[in-house]
């Protein structure tokens, strides 16, 4: 059987897709990639720029970040018509270059994927107490299966777990509670309005908001208000996790969490990504106990249902398509 032979989408659809993956999550919002458009292929590489150099000296996060959007951009173009032969680390000696990606036409691509590229414009990241997911036995499974071509496993934690999870949660936050570099870097990145990067105040929680998260992250407070008061916290944690910590591991952390958020969007499922708990050996170990197999924990997820009477918030900012996006003219 002959193969279809690679061609490449009009610059209309490039821009239409990109667009659209630029919504790809990131820690705290940095967007730390960029892309470079050859006029055959499509380069992605880190923003060294973007390193969080307090919080992430290794890149790990933005490793991570990066891998979510290459799934995104896949899933974009896929939803387009686009196959996307991808070709990760293509340069072992140049770690900053994490992937490059060829076309085929893919004239008939599979609803699942279609469905949540039309997630990508209504996933949001919500740091407030949750409902239980329903019927999460279902739910799971669809998760593992669309992790496990990455090679990422999903844990599941127990209820039985959930105090301790806390505990964890909250030494990670006192053991940077005095990092007087680490916090400038929060402070940095978060609480700021009109900007095309970091988390916006209007996503931040208020102390009485986040009292109410059984594990969360803590940011610098939003002004006081009580949304969800009647809202008792039962959202699932999950953990995913990669055989090894090398860059190839955490890209495909990245794919595989965007994979996930998005179905989860999907089925009508609130998350939060929480990171803070593996930026420290002492969390991820700890983690690494709760797993059903040998592995690296790479990010915790909090899966649940939001009240389906309250409005969607609206989406965090984005950078312009030109400052992540090069085209190469012919």
């Amino acid at each position: 059987m002959t193969a279809t032979p690679h061609t490449t989408p009009d610059h209309r659809t490039l821009l239409a897709a990109m667009r659209l993956a630029c919504r790809a999550p990131s820690v705290h919002n940095t967007q730390p990639w960029h892309w470079r458009f050859d006029g055959e292929r499509l380069h992605l590489r880190t923003d060294p720029d973007r390193v969080l150099t307090a919080m992430d000296p290794q890149g790990r996060q933005l490793v991570i970040s990066c891998g979510a959007m290459l799934h995104h951009v896949r899933t974009a173009f896929g939803a387009q018509g686009w196959h996307t032969d991808t070709t990760r680390m293509p340069d072992p000696l140049d770690p900053g270059r994490l992937a490059e990606i060829r076309f085929r036409p893919w004239p008939d691509p599979p609803a699942g994927l279609v469905a949540r590229a039309r997630a990508i414009d209504n996933r949001r990241t919500d740091r407030l107490p949750m409902d239980a997911p329903s019927d999460w036995d279902a739910v799971q499974r669809r998760l593992r299966m669309l992790a496990s071509p990455h090679y990422v496993e999903l844990d599941t934690l127990d209820e039985s777990v959930q105090d301790r999870m806390a505990a964890v949660s909250e030494q990670a936050a006192a053991l940077r509670r005095h990092d007087m570099m680490y916090q400038a870097e929060i402070g940095w990145w978060t609480g700021h309005s009109d900007v095309s990067e970091g988390v916006p105040a209007d996503a931040l929680v208020s102390d009485a908001e986040f009292s109410r998260v059984r594990v969360g992250r803590s940011f610098p407070s939003a002004p006081h208000s009580a949304r969800r008061a009647a809202t008792e916290d039962h959202a699932q944690l999950v953990i995913l996790s990669s055989p090894t910590d090398s860059v190839h591991d955490w890209l495909a952390t990245g794919e595989a969490l965007s994979a996930v958020l998005l179905e989860c969007t999907v089925a009508g499922l609130a998350t939060c990504t929480l990171t803070h708990i593996t930026e420290l050996p002492t969390g991820r170990n700890v983690l690494a106990g709760f797993l059903k197999q040998p592995g690296k924990p790479q990010v915790v997820l909090r899966i649940g249902i939001a009240p389906s009477d309250e409005p969607q918030h609206p989406p965090t900012p984005r950078r312009p398509l030109t400052d992540i996006l090069t085209i190469d003219r012919r």
